[in-house]
Parts: structure tokens; sequence; C-alpha cells
């Protein structure tokens, strides 16, 4: 199995990101739209935090309630905002990054993504469903 595999090869690059002005309600749309689960907040191209599902989970009902009952959400949701729910001090990887490497960073940490950036700037996503997806395709090699 060939661990030494750049990152860059399995990473997400179709980005869905988020800026500090952005409410919570936009937030959840894109997590249920995009079945997602984490989200990059930037200023332009460069990251500045990460927002997780788990994140709006711990602050809301967001599943708790079906589609069509946002009132409590929204009420919720307009307590806070996106910069002070998101994770600041985010862990990143340049996209030169071999898979061990950000398979032993995420089996060491409470994450499961970690945003891939090369001079500053935001380049891709890798999350611990792209680790499993690559280790079932070697194994089926």
């Amino acid at each position: 199995m060939k661990t030494l595999d750049a990152i860059s090869t399995i990473m997400s690059t179709n980005l869905i990101t988020l800026k500090r002005e952005d409410d919570l309600e936009t937030a959840e749309l894109f997590f249920k739209r995009h079945k997602i689960r984490h989200i990059p907040v930037v200023a332009k191209d460069t990251i500045i935090g990460m927002l997780s599902y788990t994140d709006l989970l711990r602050i809301s009902f967001a599943d708790a309630v079906d589609e069509s009952e946002t009132e409590v959400e929204s009420m919720v949701y307009n307590m806070f905002t996106i910069e002070q729910v998101m994770a600041k001090n985010v862990v990143t990887v340049t996209s030169d990054a071999t898979i061990k490497e950000v398979a032993q960073i995420l089996a060491q940490k409470e994450f499961h993504a970690l945003p891939v950036v090369d001079s500053n700037r935001l380049v891709g996503i890798v999350t611990t469903t792209d680790l499993i997806q690559y280790l079932l395709k070697r194994l089926e090699e």
C-alpha cells in the first residue's frame, strides 16, 4: 500500500467556504445542501477557521427539528456569529504532505478534516472519509 502518495491525490479541491460575515443559517444550508461536515472559513483565499456540523449541533437543534421548522434554529443562530463558533487554531497541511502523515495527524487529534494550504492559500480539504475511501480502493487492488 502506497501511503507515501501526496495528499493532493485524494483531497477535495471543489471547496465550499464561508466568510466570517456569513451567518450560521447559511452554514447549515451549505452543510445540508452539499452533504458535508466541515467548511473552511476564509478571508479571501486565506483560512481563518474551520466550522464543523458538530459545532452547529452543539449550539442548536439542527437535527432535532424537521426541515420546515426553522424558527428555533434562527433564534439560536442569531445569538452567535461564525467567528464565535468556528475553530480558530486550525491545523493545516501542505499539498505535498503524504497520506500517511495526514492519517497520523487525524488519528491523534479530535477533528476529522484538515485544510490543505500552499503559500498561505487554501487549495483543498482532506477528511477522514477521504482517507477511508483511499484505503478501500487500495484494498481492492
